[in-house]
């Protein structure tokens, strides 16, 4: 779940109002038409995403720049005009972060190569499969109604904190209510066909999507930093508003891999 933004003033209102709906339009079209069009999405995403994972970690900006052309070699691969998702692009994914660890002496940006490059493998793949539709917007969905779910329950029930040397204002019943909405979410997937063995899954995946939230948290609280980036007006970075999928999408890939599902 996202941490509260402090209150914002009237006329950044409209801005981040404007900003998350083209958000919206632009994700939903492009996870309806798939293929490419997704692909492109999600490996924009990824270079912004390593980009901003390098400056949270003092990375120069040349060794950002690096990083982000070690990782488009794979991001490349995955593209369905070349290999697609496979398992060759999780070697490459690998292979770009030991080059990228090895070549700019920092374990961290190598790290992020993987810590950024497998999400976006795990969601072209989902989104290959036979309902690649609905798969890849139930993995997508459900940060998001973990997140909204988080948010009011949060804000109405209050009480004991989660974690509040990283992020003090995440709370015991924010979580609760995360998982609670997420879990509602997918059993409302169920009549269009969503496997109820992903649904029973799902509670567990939206402890991940606020685990990963915490994780960015400590990153940007290490960092001295507000927000990952701004390229995303009145919302901060790309990190910002995917750091729950992050850990999300791997899970409920291999989730489907090892039902039988892909």
């Amino acid at each position: 779940m996202s941490e509260p933004r402090p209150p914002l003033r009237n006329a950044d209102l409209p801005v981040r109002a404007a900003v998350g709906l083209a958000l919206i339009l632009v994700a939903g079209l492009t996870l309806w038409l798939g293929g490419f069009a997704f692909w492109l999405l999600a490996t924009i995403a990824g270079l912004i995403m390593i980009h901003e994972w390098g400056g949270l970690h003092g990375a120069s900006l040349s060794q950002r720049r690096l990083a982000q052309y070690g990782l488009m070699v794979p991001l490349a691969i995955l593209s369905p005009w070349a290999a697609g998702p496979g398992f060759l692009v999780v070697g490459l994914i690998l292979g770009a972060g030991f080059f990228l660890a090895s070549v700019t002496r920092s374990g961290a940006l190598g790290a992020g190569a993987v810590y950024v490059g497998i999400p976006v493998l795990a969601l072209v793949f989902l989104r290959a499969q036979e309902h690649g539709l609905l798969l890849a917007f139930w993995a997508m969905a459900l940060v998001w109604a973990c997140d909204i779910g988080a948010y009011f329950a949060g804000r109405a029930i209050g009480g004991p904190k989660l974690a509040p040397a990283i992020s003090p204002n995440k709370t015991w019943a924010g979580l609760i209510g995360g998982v609670l909405s997420a879990a509602l979410f997918a059993a409302i997937l169920i009549p269009a066909g969503l496997d109820p063995m992903l649904v029973v899954a799902t509670p567990l995946l939206a402890v991940l999507a606020q685990a990963g939230d915490l994780y960015e948290s400590h990153l940007k609280r290490r960092a001295g930093v507000k927000d990952s980036g701004t390229i995303l007006p009145g919302h901060g970075g790309v990190l910002d508003r995917l750091d729950g999928l992050v850990p999300v999408a791997p899970a409920a890939a291999l989730i489907v891999l090892l039902q039988g599902l892909a």
